[in-house]
């Protein structure tokens, strides 16, 4: 009897395994767009800013794969159901700030996202610590966090956002 409900059991975890790997396969085809649109040089943050080359650098490695239309998806993004995670922060990002629409935006919004950046920099909120796990280039050093900050506070202050 004993060795029968162990052959049940058997049969009954690898028809589970059978079934749970068909659907990770199939999930593999329910696609995420993972392209990025053109880039306007005029409306991009860091080139219309003429930003210094220490703050372009910290920016497009903490901000930009998740704030800009300059995303390098790295080779986990093309894994489901990984993948829809990662677009799906990619857009929430987009619709925070989009550093790639930069010039687009009015004053008033402009100046939202600033506070908004300094803010979120201050708290360590951003970049998301998950992100950081994988994108070391991401972990700002809290002189780095300082410097983003002056800079951000600067732009704020002199009205040139």
């Amino acid at each position: 009897m004993k060795y029968y409900r162990r052959r049940d059991k058997m049969k009954t975890f690898k028809k589970i395994l059978f079934w749970s790997l068909l659907g990770f396969a199939l999930m593999q085809f329910i696609p995420t767009d993972k392209v990025n649109k053109p880039v306007d040089h005029k409306a991009n943050f860091v080139d219309a800013k003429n930003t210094p080359d220490k703050i372009r650098g910290l920016v497009k490695g903490a901000c930009y794969d998740c704030h800009s239309n300059e995303t390098v998806y790295p080779k986990y993004a093309y894994i489901a159901p990984i993948s829809w995670s990662v677009k799906s922060h990619i857009n929430e990002g987009r619709e925070h700030l989009n550093f790639s629409v930069w010039e687009t935006y009015n004053k008033d919004l402009k100046k939202s996202m600033l506070s908004e950046a300094i803010e979120t920099i201050q708290n360590k909120t951003m970049p998301m610590p998950g992100y950081i796990v994988y994108h070391k280039e991401a972990n700002l050093s809290d002189a780095e966090r300082t410097l983003l900050i002056k800079y951000f506070e600067e732009m704020l202050k002199s009205g040139t956002y």
